[in-house]
């Protein structure tokens, strides 16, 4: 089943199905490892469904949200919460996710692309334990 989306003047065709499996399944990994999916939602959408990166930017932020709030109630209900590592780093978030947007407008999609992909590859090597 595909859904087509217009956006700045250009339709895309999504396969939903794909979509919504993928989500769904990334949801869980990204909850239980306890990061908001972002690694992972951005090459889904881009290689995956086939989106642009400036329609996916945006996109794939507001569905973390989402599952971030859902997995974040979760962990406080279960008592994996630091009230005050959370007040620490709560302004830092918010002041990076409102000067990002500003930087990435202003370099080329290439270049947000290799500092993703730096990103995520320090990521993996984290979590390998190699660094």
């Amino acid at each position: 089943m595909y859904m087509e989306v217009e956006f700045w003047g250009h339709t895309f065709k999504v396969n939903m199905i794909v979509g919504v499996i993928c989500s769904f399944l990334l949801a869980i990994v990204a909850s239980m490892m306890g990061f908001g999916g972002g690694p992972f939602m951005v090459p889904l959408m881009t290689v995956v469904l086939g989106l642009p990166m400036y329609l996916v930017v945006g996109s794939s932020l507001l569905a973390i949200f989402f599952n971030t709030m859902m997995s974040s109630i979760r962990h406080y209900q279960f008592g994996n919460f630091d009230v005050i590592f959370f007040l620490i780093m709560f302004p830092a978030a918010i002041l990076g996710g409102f000067i990002a947007p500003q930087i990435a407008r202003r370099v080329s999609p290439l270049w947000v692309k290799r500092i993703a992909v730096a990103g995520l590859l320090l990521l993996a090597l984290n979590l390998l334990g190699v660094i």
